[in-house]
C-alpha cells in the first residue's frame, strides 16, 4: 500500500492495481499537465495538476465502491479506470482538445489504444484486467461507467472541490461525503437515494457558480483562445502531427511554441501575460443564431472578414463562440416517494439556473489592445450584432460602450 498526502482529501491509500499503475509513464505524465490550463493566469495558485486530480478521483471511487459493496475484479477494474480516466488528456487539459480532435477524431476519454499499449497495458494485464474493459469504463460505458463518467460521477465531485480549493473561490464547495453515501443503483442507473433532492441541487449549483467565476472567466477564455490559435499554427508546420501534440505535456507545448517562428509571438504573449483584449463581449440575445451555431470553418471566415474590414492582420482577430448553454447535471436522477425522477423535473432551481446560464453566455472577439477599437467596430458589422445590447470595449481608455453609442 502507498499512502499519499493530498491537499483536499488528506491521506489517500493506493492499493492493488492502482498502486502498480502509479509510477507508469502515462500516469506520471499527468504531473506535468495543469488541471485548469490557463486559468492560472487569473488565479495564480491554480497550478494543481491532472495527477493530483486523478488521485482524488481514485480515492472517491474507492469510497463509493466500499459504500456500494462492489469488490473483487470488478472493483479493481473501476479503481483502475478512476486513476486512468485522464491519461488521454493533451497539454493544458481541455484548452487545445478541440484542435486535436479536429485532426484525430479523439477526445481525452478515447483511451482504448493508449491503455492497451506500453506500461499501462502490461500492468493491467498482469493484474488480470482487460484494457478494453477499463477503457470502456473511462468513457462512461456500462452500468459502472456512470461512477467514472456520468451526471453523478466522482470525477465531478473531485474537480469542483479541488478547483475551488486551489483558486481560493468558495463556490465549488460540495458535501462529497454525503453524495457518495447516498449513491445507489436502481434498474442499473446510478441515482441518489430517497430525500436527496437538495444534495443533487448542491452539485448543480456548485458547477453553475464555478462556471462564470473560474471556468469561463474572460481572461481564461482569452488566453485559452490564444493557446488554441497557437496550436493550430503549430500543426500547420510539416514536422508535427496532431497525434504527437496530443501526447505532449504543458512544457513540451510551450517549448515548441517558443521555438517555432510562426508561433513564438503567441508564446511570448502567454509567457508575459501580454494577452489580447476584448473588442466585443456580446450576450446571446444580441448575436444572430447563425453566428452562435457557426462551425470552425465559418468562424475562420468571420475572422478573415473582420480583419479585412478593420485593416489589421488576420492573426490579430480571434472570434470565440462558446457552445450553446447546456446543463447535463439536470438529468441527474433522484428517488422521490419511491420513484426515480430527473432533477430537472423535480427541482425549481434548475429552471432558474438554466436562465442564469443563458444570461451568462458571451461571444468574445479578441485583439491586441491597440487594435480593439477598429476590430470591435468591424466585428459589430460583420457579425450583425444587436447595437442595443452588445458591448464593445475600448481598453485603452477603460471605456465600455454599447454599439449604438459608438455610432453616434
Amino acid at each position: 500500500m502507498t499512502t499519499i498526502k493530498d491537499s483536499v482529501h488528506d491521506h489517500i491509500e493506493v492499493v492493488g492495481v492502482a498502486e502498480d499503475l502509479l509510477d507508469t509513464e502515462e500516469v506520471q505524465r499527468l504531473r506535468h499537465i495543469r488541471q485548469l490550463g490557463t486559468v492560472q493566469l487569473v488565479y495564480p495558485s491554480a497550478n494543481h495538476t491532472r495527477f493530483e486530480h486523478s488521485l482524488g478521483v481514485y480515492h472517491l471511487a474507492s469510497r463509493a465502491l466500499d459504500h456500494l459493496g462492489i469488490d473483487g475484479i470488478r472493483g479493481e477494474r473501476i479503481r483502475a479506470a478512476a486513476l486512468l480516466h485522464d491519461v488521454g488528456h493533451g497539454p493544458y487539459s481541455h484548452n487545445v482538445e478541440s484542435v486535436t480532435h479536429r485532426h484525430t477524431g479523439k477526445y481525452h476519454d478515447d483511451v482504448e489504444e493508449l491503455l492497451a499499449a506500453g506500461e499501462v497495458g502490461e500492468v493491467l494485464r498482469a493484474n488480470g484486467l482487460d484494457p478494453s474493459r477499463v477503457a470502456e469504463l473511462v468513457a462512461g460505458g456500462g452500468k459502472y461507467g456512470q461512477l467514472v463518467s456520468g451526471e453523478l460521477d466522482v470525477d465531478r465531485m473531485d474537480y469542483l472541490v479541488r478547483d475551488a480549493h486551489h483558486t481560493g473561490v468558495p463556490y465549488g464547495t460540495i458535501d462529497h461525503e454525503r453524495l457518495i453515501r447516498e449513491l445507489t443503483f436502481v434498474d442499473d442507473e446510478l441515482v441518489l437515494d430517497e430525500g436527496n433532492v437538495q444534495t443533487a441541487e448542491s452539485l448543480l449549483l456548485a458547477r453553475a457558480l464555478m462556471n462564470p467565476t473560474v471556468y469561463q472567466h474572460h481572461v481564461a477564455r482569452i488566453s485559452k483562445a490564444m493557446l488554441r490559435r497557437a496550436a493550430e499554427r503549430l500543426l500547420d508546420q510539416p514536422d508535427l502531427t496532431a497525434a504527437e501534440l496530443r501526447r505532449m505535456d504543458d512544457t513540451d507545448l510551450i517549448a515548441s511554441l517558443r521555438t517555432t517562428p510562426e508561433t513564438e509571438a503567441f508564446a511570448r504573449r502567454l509567457d508575459c501575460r501580454d494577452l489580447f483584449k476584448r473588442a466585443v463581449w456580446a450576450e446571446m440575445g444580441d448575436v444572430p443564431d447563425h453566428v452562435v451555431d457557426a462551425d470552425h470553418e465559418e468562424v475562420d471566415e468571420l475572422e478573415r472578414r473582420i480583419a479585412d474590414r478593420a485593416g489589421v492582420e488576420r492573426g490579430s482577430v480571434i472570434v470565440d463562440v462558446p457552445g450553446r448553454p447546456s446543463m447535463t447535471e439536470s438529468t441527474t436522477r433522484v428517488m422521490v416517494g419511491g420513484e426515480m425522477r430527473r432533477l430537472g423535473k423535480q427541482s425549481p432551481l434548475v429552471s432558474a439556473l438554466r436562465t442564469a446560464q443563458r444570461q451568462q453566455w458571451r461571444l468574445g472577439v479578441y485583439a491586441p489592445g491597440e487594435e480593439t477599437d477598429a476590430v470591435g467596430r468591424a466585428a459589430a458589422s460583420v457579425l450583425e450584432l444587436d447595437a442595443d445590447g452588445a458591448l464593445v470595449s475600448d481598453v485603452r481608455h477603460g471605456v465600455t460602450a454599447t454599439l449604438d453609442e459608438f455610432s453616434e
